[in-house]
Order: structure tokens, then sequence, then C-alpha cells
């Protein structure tokens, strides 16, 4: 068997076609594996990264990836048994997403409309129970308040189109943060019509000093979520008693908890975790190192940090997940995308029901020309995040493998 993330001879690999329909099968060397449009050579598929896109003889497309347990399971004869906790959740993590603005001009807005910008990572984050990144900016067509900016032509004011919000849901997100700087972009009007729209597409969130918090169920486990950051119309990061409250009540009525946190100087050399109060412009950015422990000592039980622009370290305190910083996760038009700034981590988490951690794996991606993520073969974003981990929190109870594969020692 071949390591997680790379198909090697014996893996289980599962194709899944233009119409969604899925197919498995055994990758044995000089096989043929055959289609009504021609075949696909076994010996092709040893060594490609999951989320290749391979295609037959005739040029009919799949994209490739290993089988989940429950595809497993669903595939099994009847009677077959696999031993597996019934009440565990996948829970997936991903940084910072702006798909392209129409402000100060439609040309920031991606090619086709932005149709395709999440469409090459849709069969991670679609797979997942839970799906979270961090929505930086507003979804609101037109008008709004814009903030006050010297030049325009380099203000950095993020507004989506409103049907921008069906891109999220046609991913997998199951949960956004709006706590973050640019939430306030365009003033109450954008914010009102964020949340309005995020509602509407059954999309929860949180962050705000309306919304605070939100509880949800899926698959008969109960979640709490709440978001935190230092920026105004949010709940602030620098307020760690308040933070604690609010993750108490959660805790006393859901099973797991998931705290976002936007914190931390951000930038290309802001990569380390300080563990003091991080100051950027002249703003107080939070200590993400102490705000993530404060959290889950109040019984937090999944920490996703964003806001630095760049990958941080990840780590376990107390048998639960943190990640201080996912970077840029899809990000288009008025980004810095170069170096550290265009690579990014896709984080899937297996916890039980009591949000204790159980095992992970990080996908790589990375960004080019004005932006969206592509599955990156090189792992830069995974080898960052292992360097990270090993000189900022050499202490730390978590395994990082060279494969992506995450674990407690």
């Amino acid at each position: 068997m071949s390591n997680l993330g790379y198909f090697g001879a014996g893996d289980r690999i599962q194709l899944t076609d233009p119409k969604g329909k899925l197919y498995s099968f055994t990758i044995t060397p000089g096989k043929e594996w055959h289609t009504h449009k021609g075949w696909i050579t076994h010996n092709d598929l040893i060594g490609m990264p999951e989320g290749s896109v391979v295609s037959t003889t005739a040029g009919l497309k799949f994209t490739a990836f290993k089988p989940l347990l429950a595809d497993y399971v669903l595939t099994m004869p009847r009677g077959a048994t696999i031993v597996y906790p019934k009440d565990a959740a996948m829970i997936i993590g991903v940084g910072d997403m702006m798909l392209g603005t129409n402000f100060p001009s439609k040309s920031y807005l991606p090619p086709d409309d932005g149709k395709n910008i999440l469409t090459p990572l849709k069969q991670i984050l679609d797979k997942a129970d839970i799906a979270f990144g961090n929505l930086e900016g507003v979804i609101l067509s037109e008008g709004g308040s814009v903030k006050t900016c010297s030049n325009p032509e380099v203000c950095y004011a993020f507004r989506m189109p409103n049907h921008y919000v069906n891109y999220f849901k046609e991913a997998g997100f199951d949960i956004l943060s709006i706590a973050n700087n640019h939430v306030g972009d365009f003033g109450e009007g954008g914010r009102k019509n964020t949340v309005k729209l995020l509602a509407e597409a059954e999309i929860k969130f949180a962050g705000l000093t309306e919304y605070p918090f939100t509880t949800f169920e899926k698959n008969g486990i109960k979640y709490g979520f709440c978001a935190f950051a230092p920026n105004n119309g949010t709940i602030n990061i620098n307020d760690t008693k308040n933070a604690a409250t609010i993750v108490k009540h959660l805790d006393s009525i859901c099973d797991i908890v998931i705290v976002s946190f936007h914190g931390g100087a951000e930038g290309s050399t802001r990569s380390h975790i300080t563990r003091f109060d991080e100051i950027f412009l002249g703003e107080n950015r939070g200590n993400p190192y102490e705000f993530a422990r404060a959290v889950i000592d109040a019984g937090a039980d999944v920490v996703f940090g964003h806001g630095p622009h760049v990958t941080r370290a990840i780590d376990i305190y107390k048998g639960r997940f943190i990640a201080y910083s996912m970077g840029n996760f899809a990000t288009y038009g008025r980004f810095n995308l170069k170096g550290l700034c265009g690579i990014a981590p896709i984080i899937k988490l297996f916890v039980n029901k009591k949000g204790e951690f159980l095992s992970g794996n990080i996908y790589s991606i990375k960004q080019i020309g004005e932006g969206g993520p592509i599955i990156d073969d090189d792992q830069m974003a995974l080898k960052e995040v292992i360097n990270l981990t090993q000189s900022d929190i050499p202490e730390s109870q978590i395994i990082i493998k060279p494969n992506g594969l995450i674990y407690k020692k």
C-alpha cells in the first residue's frame, strides 16, 4: 500500500465522472480499467496524487481520490463489518476565501464569473461532515457604504456578487467565519446582505456582535461554532474572558465546539508564532497561542486560525486540535500570492463525539497567477507546516508525517 495522498500498487481508487457517478477498484500493475469510452492503464495511476484528473484513451475525464471509510462501507457486501467509531466526525478546515471582487471594477472577478474557482477541491470538501473556511469579504452585488480609502484604485475592499454564495454551498462548505477585518468593508449594508444570503443558503456563520455563535446538528452530532477577531463589529479576540464564557456555554449544550479566530500579524515574514500579543499596523491582533489554549480550557474541541495570510504551525493541546493559521485558500485578484502567501493547507481531521482528536491529514494547495486553489504536487504547504511546528512548538504532542498524515504521539 502507498503513503496517504499518493496512489500506489494495491491501493483502492475511487474515480468520479463529470456526472458524479463513482467507480472503485484496486490498482494492480499491468491491468486496465475499461469504460464505454476507452480505458485507463493501472500503471499510469501509480505515483499520482489524490485529486488528479485522469483521462481514458478516448478522453473521458475522472477525478481520482482514495475512498473514505464511508465509501468502503457503501460498497461492501452485506454482512461485512468495519470497526470504526460510529460517533466520529470528519471536519475539514481551510483559510481565507475571497473569490473575486466587483469593487472597484468587475475586472477583479475571475474568469467564467468564478463558476469553477472552487471546483478543483470540491471532491475533498464535500466529503466532510463539516467543512469550514473564513469568508474574507462581503457578499453584495452592488451598493453598500465603502470604507474610506485615500485612493480607491488601491483600496482593499472586497465585495463578491450575491450569487457567489452558491459557489460556497456547491463546494460543500457548512460553516463560515465572518469575523475579520473585511466584513465591514461595505458598512452595515454589506454585513446584513452577507448574513441574509448565508442564512438562505443554509450555511452556518458566526463572529459578529449580533451573531456571536451558532449551533446545529448533523449526522446525530450537535455542533457549536463561534468566531473571534480584533475588528469593529466582531467578537473581540482580545477579550478572552468573554470568549471563554461563549465557549463554556456552547460546551454545555453541544457535543463538539469549533472555534475560529482571525488573529496574528500578517504577511510573508509573519509565519512564526510569537506567544505574545501581535501588533500589526498599530492594531493588537491578539496572542493566537494563548487564545487557542484559553478557549480549549473553556471547552473548545477544534480551533482554526486565519488572518496572517500565510501558513503557521499546528498543535495538540489537551487532546484538542489547533491550526494557528491556514493561509490563503481561495483569494482571487487582489491578494499577494507570491511565495509563502500562495500556498496553503487543507486540514482534514477525525474527532470523536467528545471532540477528542483521533487523526488527520494535510493536503497542500497552491494559487498561481491571479489565484484560485489547485492541488500542489510538491506539497509545499505540508512541508511548511512540518518545519514551523518543529521550530515554534517543539514540545508539541503532534506527529506530522511527510505523506501528510497527522496523529498524536
